[in-house]
């Protein structure tokens, strides 16, 4: 495997934390608009999901392809009482599972910290190797 010589570990930790960083704002507004019934378009919100690309061939950083809209079907709950009912008495609720967005920020969470503890790892490697210089 071949070390791309424009990522050093640092830019390839930082790339990670800031798609991570990204991932999760994606995931929050994913769990924040878990019951949103009406999006502004006459539809209940869309989960959205961060699609990841490496940056380079090889060992090289990350970054933030794409935001994309998960086209499942939604929910339908029964709830005659609901201003957003239909005749027959169904919600039809955003495509959101919280489960699933609480284990997927959870993933980013831990992806987020493991970058940050390489960063600083290197920056111990970094004065350890300054101060066998003095």
């Amino acid at each position: 495997m071949e070390v791309n010589n424009s990522f050093g570990p640092i830019d390839i930790a930082i790339s990670g934390m800031r798609a991570q960083g990204k991932n999760m704002e994606v995931i929050s507004s994913n769990v924040a608009n878990a019951r949103t019934t009406n999006a502004g378009n006459g539809q209940p919100y869309r989960r959205l999901e961060a699609m990841l690309k490496a940056n380079g061939e090889g060992i090289s950083g990350v970054d933030i392809d794409e935001i994309t809209t998960d086209m499942s079907d939604f929910e339908r709950i029964m709830d005659p009482g609901n201003p957003a009912a239909d005749a027959q008495g169904y919600v039809r609720m955003p495509n959101v599972n919280l489960p699933d967005e609480m284990i997927n920020l959870t993933t980013a969470t831990r992806l987020y910290q493991a970058n940050a503890a390489t960063l600083k790892r290197y920056q111990q490697m970094v004065e350890t190797t300054l101060e066998l210089l003095r």
